[in-house]
């Protein structure tokens, strides 16, 4: 029963998307896709998703502990700060500790997860950036 609850949940959350992404404004020099396409998909993946949980249930399902669940919180509390700190601290800081966050919750050392912080952000930066052309946000340092 728990599965088709959660899939009835996903599947709201799938359409709800799908009708936020009409909602997006096109400008008249884009790519071919436009910018609904990638959310798009991602709403149809869900969906399709929660129609498959929905109508095939696991019979035995096993939910995680209250320690996985406040890991869970606590992760999509860190995408949150993300997203609010990107505009005032910069792509590359705010990946940082975003990344190292991540990464230590994978089960990496503090210093595998910092260093590890560094590259991703780096890296996606430099890729982003120069290779791709496209604009990140800036923060006080210029990068």
């Amino acid at each position: 029963m728990s599965d088709r609850i959660f899939g009835g949940i996903v599947l709201t959350m799938s359409l709800l998307m799908m009708w936020a992404t009409t909602l997006i404004e096109e400008s008249f020099i884009q790519d071919p896709l436009g910018p609904k396409a990638f959310p798009l998909v991602i709403a149809g993946v869900m969906a399709i998703s929660a129609v498959v949980m929905f109508f095939k249930p696991d019979g035995e399902p096993e939910w995680p502990g209250l320690y996985k669940v406040l890991e869970l919180v606590a992760t999509v509390g860190v995408f949150i700060a993300y997203a609010q700190m990107l505009p005032i601290a910069g792509f590359v800081v705010a990946t940082v500790f975003a990344t190292a966050f991540l990464v230590w919750r994978l089960g990496g050392t503090p210093r595998q997860a910092g260093v590890g912080g560094i590259a991703i952000a780096v890296g996606i930066y430099l890729v982003f950036h120069f290779m791709l052309g496209l604009n990140l946000a800036k923060g006080p340092w210029g990068f």
